[in-house]
């Protein structure tokens, strides 16, 4: 491990050096004097001295306004670097390769060695894996995309130098290349001074699939094929590609005014567009490879005859010409130009599938399957991954909105308020439309812009060729009405399939209705007719959590997924459970082994579906390397979860955590819904009003402008809590439950759960790695410096419970220390912890500057998003 991390902090320190060198050209020796001193008292305040950490504060508070910024761009932009080292070191063959794809083989032999397992069982877990991850635009990635590029360029460096036999001259060629990106980076703004738009968004989300999925899928399939057939001596079907990807960007309309019903339509067309420009690069390839003659008559007979010579290339060359075809027309599309489609249209996956599919069984036929296993193989499996819409997309709308739409329809027609009726009447109302053969909207009609909204965007689901469009998703679903409003909807709008739509049940309250509203759902004739044996449910964290803490917002998602999978099951339904988490513990992260064992048996039967946001996009498939890692991961979880599940858990378990979930969300509440001195004391203690000012996303910070904490995104409350180290709404509660049922005489019990049941060892190890992060010291200089006398209580009240709530954890788990079972981690964050303690710090400083100020210094405010975006780096999960 030592000898590992070495490598590592070799990295850091060169790329570290850089850095200095180009501080010290760009600012002079003096500011990288300053910036030296710094790291130097924060090393040894970190090291418990406490004059050190007194010389620390007066430096920082002391810099001139002309120095804060270099001073914040500097531990900033360390913390990035370091983020990139760190990154490569999990993907270097001789670093840590924590995910490392030939992990498979692991599981796989231990999926093998198992008696209860037969090779059969094995292979239809394999056939039917489904990995469905859905990239968010939910506003935590702080990084510009040029800054992002540079770091992908510094970790190709990296890559390069990890090679013992480089030449003098190569390695002196990679560190003239390390020096100019360092100096880039350094000569580049960080911080955005636009909000990014929605399609600017979408446009991020495509580039991550060129520049890190396109490569990454195809490799991934290649290394569990090779694991597939060395273990089990199967291989994995062609046709069989276990991963998608779906995008919320472009079509993510709750509460973002930003995402109408014609960016959704533009958002659609551009992802075509980008699919035709990487198919056709691919097909390019093909064009210059398969230069084969032999083939099978069925291949003959599609080049055209036997006069073909090179029958391969006139199949890819007719290819080619559809695709260009293709993409003119939707470059005429974008551009709002009419213009008829042409003949050859590329309209469904299986236009590209059929012709290369043909090429691949003839030359498998002809004895050329090495051939057929290269560029050939990779393109098929780019077409059942991602096809000819690049990345599907999700419309999300909150429930109300469909709500106001029906009522004004109702209205207008004569019928009453639908708003105002009972459920069983709005139910009764919908089932009849939902039967009628009849519109329910005449031809002419007037209606307010909001609902006119509304049924655009359904009729830009009903236009959309089959297949771009995954879900329908509605957030803050309540009653079964709601779902049954946007099938109304949707068919009112001409939709000619029957698309998913998903109620996201996402506060406490919503998630212990779930499996009530859907076995009412399940109950009506005409609902069960159209699912077709199929339904989605999102499962919410990020609200949940917010609402009633994470203790008890954990276990009602646990008990809402198990008993929707019972319900599920008895009603013969298949049953996909999609999971809206974020990066951030107090948005349901967690390391994706662990969350995915810790979920109800069965919860992964139907496959995963699961929301990736913001930086975690970036950390997890910013690389090919990481991608096949992460993608690699998942693939082994999801197998251990189906074909080894974790035991139910015992009764006397599901009472204990009743009562945990019930003393925790009543102390969370009493915080932060009934303490008069929460909401200013929050307020202050934070950066919340200085994050508005962020461009991080397209999206508002706020539901609603002018509402209180109440209507503040889960993001943002995550945010600012993560930025002053207290970490608030990631332990809030918990600890305090667990110490009632330690007092209580039950610690014999909370540590057999802790040792036999992954759903409790995963609460716990997540609320370590959140005590590993906060810092009591650093969010008591918050308070000394930002809070008002008064409120100073409240704060160090806070801190107390949270100095005892890490006792009573690591009691629990039987530790000495925190993150005793993951070094790795510990040891990143200890490394970190030296240049982030100096950006809190000066954020703090930077934060009671800018308050005092009427007229707030442009030099201050830089300063104050870089420490930002700097401490979002240091924190790795910012939301």
């Amino acid at each position: 491990m030592n000898e590992q991390y070495s490598a590592m902090r070799s990295n850091v320190s060169m790329l570290g050096k850089l850095l200095g060198d180009t501080i010290k050209d760009a600012m002079g020796e003096n500011i990288l004097d300053k910036v030296e001193t710094i790291r130097k008292l924060s090393k040894s305040s970190r090291a418990g001295s406490e004059t050190h950490r007194q010389e620390l504060l007066t430096t920082l508070q002391n810099l001139s306004n002309d120095e804060l910024l270099p001073v914040a761009r500097a531990f900033s932009q360390f913390l990035n670097l370091t983020n990139t080292a760190e990154q490569f070191h999990a993907i270097s063959p001789h670093g840590e390769a924590l995910n490392n794809p030939e992990g498979l083989g692991k599981v796989f032999a231990r999926l093998k060695d198992n008696k209860e397992l037969d090779d059969k069982d094995i292979r239809a877990a394999v056939e039917s894996l489904s990995i469905e991850l859905v990239l968010t635009a939910h506003p935590t990635e702080i990084a510009r995309r040029t800054l992002i590029h540079m770091l992908v360029e510094v970790n190709n460096c990296l890559k390069q130098l990890d090679h013992s036999d480089l030449a003098d001259y190569e390695r002196k060629q990679i560190m003239r290349r390390l020096r100019q990106l360092v100096a880039q980076y350094w000569h580049t703004d960080e911080i955005r001074h636009n909000r990014p738009s929605p399609v600017d968004e979408a446009k991020w989300g495509f580039a991550n699939v060129e520049n890190s999925l396109w490569e990454g899928v195809p490799q991934y399939l290649r290394e569990l094929n090779e694991q597939l057939e060395s273990v089990f001596g199967f291989s994995l079907p062609v046709e069989n590609v276990p991963v998608r990807f779906t995008s919320w960007m472009g079509g993510d309309r709750d509460g973002n005014p930003n995402v109408t019903a014609d960016i959704t339509r533009r958002v659609l067309l551009l992802s075509r567009w980008k699919a035709a420009d990487l198919f056709l690069r691919d097909i390019q390839v093909l064009v210059s490879e398969l230069s084969m003659t032999e083939c099978t008559p069925a291949m003959r007979a599609l080049a055209g005859g036997d006069e073909v010579l090179e029958p391969y290339r006139v199949v890819m060359k007719r290819l080619r010409g559809q695709l260009v075809a293709t993409q003119n027309w939707l470059t005429a599309q974008v551009k709002g130009e009419h213009q008829l489609p042409p003949d050859d249209l590329l309209e469904s996956n299986d236009q590209l599938w059929q012709p290369l599919y043909t090429c691949y069984q003839s030359l498998k036929a002809c004895g050329m399957n090495i051939i057929a296993s290269g560029q050939l193989l990779d393109t098929l499996r780019r077409i059942k991954c991602f096809g000819i819409q690049l990345v599907r997309i999700d419309v999300r709308q909150e429930s109300t909105r469909h709500t106001e739409a029906l009522s004004e329809i109702t209205r207008y027609l004569g019928l009453g308020d639908y708003e105002s009726w009972s459920e069983a009447d709005k139910q009764a109302f919908l089932i009849r439309e939902l039967n009628s053969k009849r519109p329910l909207l005449p031809r002419y009609y007037q209606l307010s812009d909001e609902t006119h909204e509304v049924l655009e965007t359904c009729r830009v689901i009903a236009d959309a060729p089959q297949g771009s469009i995954a879900a329908y998703v509605i957030s803050m679903a309540k009653t079964p009405s709601d779902v049954l409003a946007v099938h109304l909807l949707l068919k009112e709008a001409g939709c000619q399939f029957p698309l998913p739509v998903a109620p996201l049940f996402e506060t406490l309250d919503d998630l212990n209705n779930a499996d009530d509203v859907m076995s009412q759902l399940l109950g009506i004739d005409w609902y069960r007719g159209f699912i077709q044996g199929k339904q989605m449910v999102m499962i919410g964290y990020s609200d949940s959590a917010k609402d009633a803490g994470t203790m008890a917002a954990s276990w009602a998602q646990y008990r809402a997924q198990d008993a929707l999978i019972k319900t599920c099951e008895k009603a013969g339904i298949a049953l996909t459970l999609f999971h809206g988490r974020g990066g951030s513990i107090g948005r349901g992260g967690a390391p994706a082994h662990a969350a995915l064992l810790s979920q109800p048996p069965g919860s992964l039967r139907g496959g995963l579906r699961v929301t990736e946001q913001g930086e975690m996009i970036r950390f997890k498939f910013g690389l090919p390397e990481v991608a096949i890692s992460s993608l690699a991961l998942y693939t082994g979880a999801i197998l251990e979860a189906n074909l080894l599940p974790p035991p139910e858990p015992k009764q006397e378990w599901r009472t204990l955590m009743d009562d945990l979930s019930t003393t925790s969300c009543n102390m969370y509440r009493g915080y932060v819904r009934e303490n008069p001195d929460f909401v200013p004391y929050f307020r202050s203690a934070t950066p919340e009003q200085e994050l508005g000012k962020l461009p991080l996303g397209s999206r508002p910070a706020k539901r609603r402008p002018n509402g209180g904490v109440e209507s503040l995104r889960a993001i943002p409350w995550i945010f600012a809590w993560t930025q002053n180290r207290l970490m608030l709404p990631a332990w809030l509660g918990a600890g305090a439950a667990l110490q009632k049922a330690v007092d209580e005489g039950k610690q014999d019990e909370l540590e057999a759960m802790c040792r036999d049941w992954p759903f409790f060892s995963t609460r716990i190890g997540m609320l370590e790695m959140v005590f590993a992060k906060a810092d009591l010291w650093l969010a008591e200089y918050y308070d000394q410096r930002l809070v008002e006398e008064k409120l100073w209580p409240l704060g160090k009240q806070l801190r107390k419970q949270l100095a005892d709530d890490i006792n009573v954890v690591l009691t629990i788990a039987n530790d000495d220390h925190l993150m005793a079972d993951l070094p790795w981690i510990a040891e990143s964050i200890a490394l970190r912890n030296v240049y982030t303690d100096p950006l809190n710090v000066l954020q703090a400083e930077l934060l009671h500057r800018s308050r005092q100020q009427e007229q707030p210094d442009p030099r201050v405010e830089q300063a104050l998003m870089v420490t930002i975006a700097g401490v979002a780096a240091g924190m790795r999960n910012t939301g």
